[in-house]
This record gives structure tokens, sequence and C-alpha cells, in this order.
């Protein structure tokens, strides 16, 4: 009778992303670009990150999860200050790959980004999501986080910024 063997246990790790690692984290904000219809938005190249996320005065922080040894998912946050509260933390991008949704990739990744606000005495940490995408919000929710419907975003951008800017 064939012996049986014991089932593999799957493997999660969570990392700080180092400058080597620009080129996954430039791969997976296009493949969140297109999962939110915007492919064509993404203006940012891997120079831009590695100026911005790994110079003197980092402007962004890179958690890295890698699923049995493979390239998973990231959430890429920076420090926000209120003038109520104090400092806090925007998760700008939390991203899975479709073939590793449900393994608890994303809830690790935003727990890892909370506890780093927790430990650097944030006061909230916050994100943005599409209104179309029911199944991030209702994950999102289950965490404890609440949308905030009484607030909009606003944005000036391209032109209209260089323009705001001259005036």
């Amino acid at each position: 009778m064939p012996q049986q063997q014991p089932e593999q246990q799957s493997t999660l790790i969570l990392r700080e992303a180092t400058p080597a690692d620009v080129p996954r984290i430039h791969a997976f904000i296009r493949a969140l670009a297109d999962f939110e219809r915007e492919p064509h938005s993404v203006l940012l190249t891997e120079a831009d990150l590695l100026r911005d996320g790994f110079g003197q005065v980092p402007l962004f922080h890179c958690i890295l999860a890698d699923y049995d040894h493979t390239p998973a998912g990231f959430a890429l946050y920076f420090s926000t200050y209120s003038t109520w509260t104090g400092p806090g933390v925007h998760l700008e991008d939390l991203f899975v790959l479709p073939e590793f949704r449900g393994k608890g990739i994303g809830k690790a990744l935003i727990t890892r980004v909370a506890s780093i606000a927790h430990t650097q005495g944030c006061h909230r940490m916050q994100w943005n999501v599409l209104d179309w995408n029911t199944h991030a919000i209702e994950f999102y929710e289950s965490l404890g986080a609440h949308p905030l419907t009484e607030w909009r975003i606003m944005r000036v951008a391209g032109e209209a910024l260089a323009t705001l800017a001259k005036s």
C-alpha cells in the first residue's frame, strides 16, 4: 500500500520592498490599472518608483506578498497628517493577483499596514475604493472600515494643475 504524503502547507511571506523589487511593483501597478479599467492612466515609470520610494526621503513604502514563492500582491502606502488627529497612513494601493485571491493575502497585507500605522502612533488609516468594486467594499467593511459618504475626493491634475499653479 503506497504511503500517503503529508499535505504541503502553503506559505505566505510579507516583506518590505527593496530597490530590486521596482520592476515587480511596477508590474503590480499595471495589473491593478488593468483591473480598474484604466490601463492608459499609468504614467509612472520604474525610474520614478526607484527615485520616489528608495531615495533619501522615501515618498512611499511598499509591502510585497509572495505566496508559495510566487509574487502574489502588494500594498503601497504613505504617511499623512490630519490637523485634527495627527499622523495617519494612506493606503494608496492594495492588490492581489486574481489567481491568488481568497487565500487571505489581501487581509494579511492590510493588517500589516495597519500594524505599521499603529506602531508609528497613527490615529487612522484610510484608502479609496471604486464604487463599483462591491467585493472590495464588503471585504473592507468586514475589517471594520466604513465609507465616508459625506466627503468628496477633489483632484486637480495635468494641465489643470499647471494652470492653477500659475494663477
